[in-house]
Order: structure tokens, then C-alpha cells, then sequence
């Protein structure tokens, strides 16, 4: 009987360890610090397929969006932040909040399906925005672009996901380079940042986007590969973004594997650790 009631005392106190580690993971990952892990291309070559980050939730206040959401596809769940905050999902203040600067790069809830999504931010409440030719206008004004060499990489499926990349140099094999222009962009602020362009796109001329009040426009890096606020909300475009759907900043990739799994050392990139985002 001794040994019974020792053995329910250790599973109870185990039981209650793992129970105050969840709930203080929680509370970590609500506050302060959530996990993003770079599914695909679109913000290239800021962000590669398979760059791991921690988002900076404090870095813009809080609202229901700072809320963990958990999807596990192979055993079908499927928790959103506003499963777990939905009831103040309707405010549209932050709690401590601050709003973003132009050129962060910034993760925020789809406002259709409620997925992470991670671009950069381009237009704020009241901005002209509009694409003519492929270059950025802000406020009727053109962004500045400078010609910054060729990015290339491997035409190979990429990730856990087996992404292939677009090329600007045509259909290549498995195998071959594949390339894409590459530019420096600066914003009226004054960030620059690389944007990459891959050939003749629909999005390369757009109609005028007026940003209404508490929302913001978001567009990837990776400029002809990229699902943002240049088409309109719906399962394949992004739209306006509410300030309440904002998760955090991203500031800095901690880690990242170009294999399918951040286990196979082989394919890690070190050049990469650590490294601060523009």
C-alpha cells in the first residue's frame, strides 16, 4: 500500500510539473517571444524557407491576435488565437500598443483564415499605395531602386513543404541556378531592403490601394512570388491587415536548415545564425 501511494504522489507531482511548465510556456509565448518557422519564399532573400525567428510580441503591444494558436495538421488540430481570445477580438486598441514603422517586417493573422503570415510593411492608415511596372509608389511618389546583382540558388524542392523556387532565367532543371534580378529598395523612411523580381507579373500594376484608418499594407519581399495586401482579401490575397490582427516584429533569425527537417544537420546554414533583419 506504501508503494501505491508513493507512486500516485510522483505521478501527481509530475503531473502538476508538466501542467506549471505548459501554463509558463504559455504565458512566455503569449507575452513576450512566439516561434515562427519560414515556410516559403516569398520574402527572399531577407527570409529563406526555413529560417527559424522568434517574433517580438512586445514590440507593438498586445491584442487577442498575441494569443497562441496551435496547428498540428497530421492529427487535424487546428487552434487559432481567437479560439482562445476571441472575445476581445473585436477591439481594435492594443494594450501597450504602438504601431509599426514603415519596412519592418512584421507578422500578423491572416484576416481570412486566420493562418501567420510574416511580409513587410509598405503602407500605413491614409497611404497612396500602387505598383506601376513593377516599381512601388508610396503617396504618388516612386520609391527609390538600385540594381543589386543576380540571387541565385538551387532549383530544388525546399523545406518541409518541397517548395520550388520561380526563376527569372526560365524553366531549369532539377539541379541548374536558378536566378532572380535583385534590387534595393528604399522607402520615404528611409529603409532599404532587397527585393527580388522574377519577370512580367499581374500585381506589377495595380489599381491605387488608400489604406483606411487602423490598417496597414503588407508586401513580400520576394515581390512575383508573394500572396499580400495587392489582392484582395480572400484564400489566395491578404488585403488590408487590421491593427488588431498584428502578432509582432521580427528582428533577428535565430537558426535555419535549407533541409526538410532543422534535424539534418548537414544542410544547416550557419552563415545564418544570429542574424539581424533589415
Amino acid at each position: 500500500m506504501a508503494e501505491n501511494t508513493g507512486v500516485i504522489a510522483w505521478l501527481w507531482d509530475t503531473a502538476k510539473t508538466i501542467f506549471w511548465a505548459l501554463v509558463l510556456a504559455g504565458l512566455f509565448r503569449t507575452l513576450f517571444f512566439q516561434p515562427f518557422w519560414i515556410p516559403s519564399g516569398s520574402m527572399k532573400d531577407t527570409l529563406l524557407i526555413g529560417d527559424f525567428l522568434f517574433v517580438n510580441k512586445m514590440a507593438y503591444g498586445y491584442s487577442y491576435a498575441s494569443c497562441p494558436s496551435i496547428r498540428i495538421g497530421a492529427i487535424g488540430l487546428d487552434i487559432g488565437a481567437d479560439d482562445f481570445c476571441g472575445f476581445i477580438e473585436d477591439r481594435d486598441d492594443r494594450i501597450f500598443g504602438s504601431d509599426p514603422v514603415r519596412g519592418d517586417i512584421v507578422v500578423f493573422r491572416h484576416p481570412v483564415d486566420g493562418r501567420d503570415f510574416i511580409k513587410r510593411l509598405i503602407g500605413l492608415p491614409g497611404d497612396r499605395i500602387q505598383m506601376r511596372d513593377g516599381l512601388l509608389y508610396i503617396n504618388d511618389e516612386p520609391v527609390t531602386i538600385e540594381p543589386a546583382g543576380t540571387f541565385t540558388e538551387m532549383m530544388e524542392p525546399q523545406g518541409p513543404l518541397g517548395v520550388r523556387p520561380q526563376c527569372a532565367n526560365g524553366v531549369v532543371g532539377l539541379g541548374a541556378v536558378c536566378e532572380k534580378e535583385r534590387f534595393i529598395e528604399t522607402l520615404p523612411n528611409g529603409v532599404s531592403h532587397a527585393i527580388l523580381n522574377v519577370g512580367d507579373r499581374a500585381t506589377d500594376d495595380t489599381g491605387v490601394f488608400t489604406v483606411p484608418e487602423n490598417q496597414f499594407f503588407f508586401m513580400g519581399d520576394n515581390r512575383d512570388n508573394s500572396t499580400d495586401s495587392r489582392v484582395a482579401q480572400s484564400a489566395r490575397g491578404v488585403g488590408f491587415v487590421a491593427r488588431k490582427d498584428i502578432v509582432g516584429r521580427a528582428d533577428r533569425v535565430m537558426f535555419s536548415s535549407a533541409g526538410r527537417s532543422m534535424f539534418a544537420f548537414w544542410t544547416w546554414r550557419p552563415d545564418r545564425f544570429f542574424k539581424a533583419l533589415d
